[in-house]
């Protein structure tokens, strides 16, 4: 490394956020930039340590000690080159990643870890303003024809690895623009639609079709879908959302948290005039304490909530560290993001027992604290007795997370098989029951990270070019086996 003991020089720093009134006053992303230097500083705090064990917690497998030198050195340019060999879309995953790398820094196992998202958001940044992203044209055709059903991560990353490799790509996307839940899912704040844009038009000028409007199984026949293309990737996200029913859940006011993210994301791309039930001046409750729910809280503060609740059914974590998760596995801790920091109330340990109403519109719901036991090596929550109450409610935003695939349209078309999960099977090589179609992200893996969609398009990408040539020389970084166990 350029400094063996810059991790003993500097602290961590990350980009201070602007100012809260003045965020929620704009849908752009919440960081303030980060200079150079202190950049430089950051990237020298990777420890030369010998066993990179960011390496593995990274699904992609970045090359992380590699840029992190190469950043401190000034050397940007073989820097982003090194980020690209493992990574399609770095401004991705620098912006909406957990950082699992992070979680397995070796630096953090007594000290803050190294700010590995930070530098690498940097490095894509600069190589698009200084001209160094460009499209790689294929210098060879294959002749052969695949249909990418779905544009979300992992759809992209595997057209865009296919269309490299020679074939004719085409993405379909039954939304009105490409970009899945990048698009419609993730709130401006937290990643702007300019990045997927300007990556979208790399991947034109390199060949990928992109086909949007157009619902498979519905708007285009899937056997003739089948007939006319060598193979298919199958990259429909699980979109399936978890339900909570209970007394009330007809009421109106109550939503599932993508109804209300959607239409957000469509005001602030201009193309919708109003939310059809902005969270102005209401009373709002977000059940659901992950990455979802949080979307919805900072939606909602930029609405002009006048209260926001969110719940959640586990105890509130420790604030660093549990024992029971060890360096250098994903750590049980408390996690504040962004939209946390704005305001908002957070309950915990609580579970929500009926939603109360007035002519059909949601006025409350009625909660019970619960206590978390475990039985025979399960997970249970009971109720306290006597602690039931009443919040005040105009809107509920479920953010219970996802069950996997729709049940209804493409998968079921297809007739491919599913795990008792829900999931799509797939076998060693990215292939369902159905010959000629592949599966890859959370189709087939269950809802997950951004960074596992890419890594499972990149490596279904390898896997569909190595059944249609013979031989690939596209990189495989997981299978749908050795995956799970990490």
């Amino acid at each position: 490394m350029g400094d063996p003991k810059g991790f003993m020089k500097h602290d961590r720093v990350v980009p201070n956020y602007r100012p809260v009134p003045v965020r929620l006053r704009d849908w752009s992303e919440v960081y303030e930039p980060i200079d150079v230097e202190t950049l430089k500083s950051q990237a020298s705090r990777c420890m030369d340590c010998g066993i990179p064990f960011c390496n593995n917690g990274c699904p992609l497998g970045n090359l992380i000690p590699d840029w992190n030198d190469l950043v401190y050195k000034n050397e940007w340019r073989r820097a982003i080159e090194a980020l690209h060999a493992t990574n399609n879309f770095p401004e991705f995953t620098g912006r909406l990643c957990p950082a699992p790398c992070e979680a397995a820094c070796v630096l953090g196992i007594n000290e803050d870890a190294v700010t590995i998202k930070q530098v690498e958001v940097e490095i894509i940044e600069r190589a698009w303003n200084e001209g160094w992203v460009h499209p790689i044209i294929s210098e060879r055709k294959t002749g052969k024809k695949v249909a990418v059903i779905g544009s979300g991560p992992a759809g992209l990353a595997a057209a865009q690895q296919l269309t490299r490799a020679g074939h004719a790509v085409t993405v379909f996307e039954r939304s009105e623009k490409v970009g899945g839940l990048l698009r419609y899912g993730i709130p401006e704040f937290k990643m702007e639609k300019r990045f997927l844009d300007r990556r979208i038009e790399q991947m034109s000028d390199e060949g990928t079709t992109f086909k949007a409007g157009i619902e498979v199984g519905k708007d285009l026949d899937i056997d003739q879908l089948q007939s006319d293309h060598d193979a298919i990737v199958l990259a429909i996200g699980a979109t399936q959302w978890r339900d909570l029913p209970i007394p009330g859940r007809d009421l109106n006011g109550v939503y599932q948290a993508m109804e209300y993210l959607v239409p957000a994301n469509l005001v602030a791309e201009g193309q919708l005039e109003l939310h059809p039930f902005s969270a102005a001046g209401k009373n709002v409750i977000i059940i659901g304490g992950g990455d979802t729910g949080a979307d919805c809280l900072g939606t909602a503060h930029r609405h002009g909530a006048a209260t926001i609740h969110q719940f959640e059914i586990m105890p509130e974590p420790p604030d660093i560290r549990d024992i029971s998760t060890p360096w250098p596995t994903w750590p049980m801790m408390l996690r504040t993001s962004s939209a946390h920091d704005e305001g908002g109330d957070r309950v915990f340990s609580i579970s929500t027992k009926r939603f109360i109403g007035d002519d059909g519109q949601l006025t409350s719901l009625e909660t019970i604290d619960v206590e978390t036991i475990y039985e025979d090596g399960r997970m249970k929550f009971d109720e306290v007795t006597g602690t039931e109450r009443q919040y005040k409610a105009d809107l509920v935003f479920l953010a219970l997370g996802f069950t996997g695939p729709e049940q209804i349209g493409v998968a079921s078309e297809l007739e491919v098989d599913l795990d008792d999960r829900g999931n799509i099977v797939r076998d060693e090589n990215w292939m369902s029951a159905r010959e000629g179609v592949f599966v890859a992200g959370d189709a087939g893996r269950g809802q997950s990270l951004i960074v596992w969609a890419i890594a499972e398009g990149r490596a279904c990408a390898a896997a569909v070019d190595q059944w249609l040539e013979g031989n690939s020389l596209l990189p495989k970084p997981v299978t749908p086996f050795t995956q799970q166990l990490r």
